[in-house]
C-alpha cells in the first residue's frame, strides 16, 4: 500500500537558494496554496509555512526573491470598482508580464501587459471583468509600503508617471 506523504513547506531559504528561480518557476511553488485575506502583509516565512495568504503576500514575496536574482520587479496595487479590497501584482520587466496570485494554479502563470501603471491596471481590472479607478506603484521593505506613483484612470494618460520611475516631486522648504 502506498502512503501519501505531504511535502514539506517551501522556505524563504529554498527560494533564495534556488539558482534557477524565474518568475514562472516562482509561480509554480504556489499552485497548492490557499487563499486567505489579511489586511496586512504576512511575514514571508509565515506565508510560506501556512501555505495560504492573499495577493499582497504573494507579490511582496515575489519582489523580495526575484529582484536579487536580477529581475526588475515592480509592485502595483490596483483599486478595482466593485471589489472591497485592492488587488496587488508583481510586474516583472524582463517578462513584460505580472505575477498574479489569482493565476498561480493555471497554465499561464504570468499575465502579459504593457509596462505602464495604466496598462497593468487595465489588464488586472479586465481579469475581474470590472473597471479600475486608480493604481499605485509601491515598494515593500521592512514591513512598510512606500508609495512611489499613483495613476487615476480619469486623468489624461500624458500625466502618468514614467513606468518604473517614482512620480514623487522633491520639495525644499526654507524657513
Amino acid at each position: 500500500m502506498l502512503a501519501v506523504v505531504p511535502l514539506p513547506a517551501i522556505t524563504l531559504a529554498d527560494l533564495d537558494g534556488d539558482p534557477k528561480l524565474s518568475p514562472k518557476r516562482y509561480a509554480g511553488y504556489f499552485e497548492h496554496f490557499g487563499y486567505e485575506y489579511s489586511p496586512v502583509v504576512q511575514p514571508a516565512d509565515v506565508f510560506l509555512a501556512r501555505e495560504k495568504g492573499d495577493c499582497d503576500d504573494y507579490a511582496a514575496l515575489a519582489d523580495r526573491v526575484l529582484a536579487p536574482k536580477g529581475y526588475g520587479t515592480r509592485l502595483i496595487q490596483v483599486r478595482v470598482a466593485g471589489l472591497t479590497v485592492d488587488h496587488v501584482v508583481c510586474y516583472v520587466n524582463e517578462a513584460k508580464a505580472y505575477l498574479d496570485y489569482n493565476n498561480r494554479a493555471v497554465f499561464l502563470t504570468l499575465t502579459h501587459a504593457g509596462a505602464t501603471i495604466r496598462e497593468i491596471a487595465t489588464k488586472v481590472a479586465k481579469s475581474f471583468d470590472a473597471n479600475w479607478t486608480s493604481a499605485s506603484e509601491f515598494t515593500y521593505k521592512e514591513n512598510r509600503k512606500q508609495w512611489l506613483a499613483t495613476v487615476v484612470k480619469t486623468d489624461p494618460p500624458e500625466r502618468d508617471p514614467v513606468a518604473g520611475q517614482s512620480g514623487a516631486v522633491k520639495i525644499r522648504l526654507d524657513f
